[in-house]
């Protein structure tokens, strides 16, 4: 009988503990901003997101292998209208989805260079999902879930990711290349588009930023 309730309290400590340490870790989360976090550049030396406060952020997870590539161009149209007004896209190539994002960093932004003449900031491979998901990326997730694809080829993406899992739509994680997250002159995480998304969709949101 001792012995019983001996374990029983070890075990309900345990618990409390653990209860404890999640609302902690949940607590801290939640009180993070972008601004906290610190990626790595092409060059692989750490730049920390604080020192875009007061700009307008579009984040995007890219691919060069994709159907969603050419959006590459529209992107760099963005950049190039609104940079001046205080835009800045960042690009986190990322190779989890069909292993779209092959080779190099170097070699990712001579292909981009090359086709499409991007000139926004292109940021060190990372993974968007999973056990080595960046941080920042569990922090956008948390911020902003998946609400649905939009756009022509809505019902192709979703037919595709619910033969891999019919309940994809109810995750948080990134579904596939080119989400976007939209960020303001705060630090808050005001939207997230999904790659099928109108990209004149995408500039309107942002010019409603600036």
């Amino acid at each position: 009988m001792y012995c019983s309730l001996t374990f029983t309290f070890r075990l309900m400590k345990n618990l409390v503990f653990t209860f404890a340490l999640l609302c902690f870790a949940l607590v801290t989360f939640a009180q993070q901003e972008i601004y906290d976090f610190v990626v790595k550049n092409e060059q692989g030396k750490e730049v920390a997101l604080k020192e875009y406060k007061g700009k307008v952020l579009l984040i995007v997870n890219t691919a060069t292998k994709c159907g969603f590539t050419p959006q590459y161009e529209a992107m760099e149209k963005l950049y190039e209208q609104y940079k001046d007004k205080g835009f800045v896209i960042l690009d986190f190539p990322c190779n989890q989805f069909g292993e779209q994002a092959p080779g190099t960093l170097e070699e990712i932004k001579g292909f981009c260079t090359l086709n499409y003449n991007t000139q926004f900031p292109i940021f060190e491979k990372i993974e968007v999902n999973g056990k080595n998901e960046a941080p920042l990326y569990t922090f956008l997730k948390s911020k902003k879930g998946f609400e649905g694809f939009t756009g022509e080829r809505a019902e192709r993406m979703d037919a595709m990711l619910k033969k891999k899992d019919k309940d994809y739509a109810q995750k948080s994680d990134i579904k596939w290349n080119f989400t976007k997250f939209l960020v303001d002159k705060n630090g808050k995480v005001v939207a997230r588009f999904e790659p099928t998304a109108d990209m004149k969709e995408v500039e309107k949101a942002i010019k409603a930023l600036l």
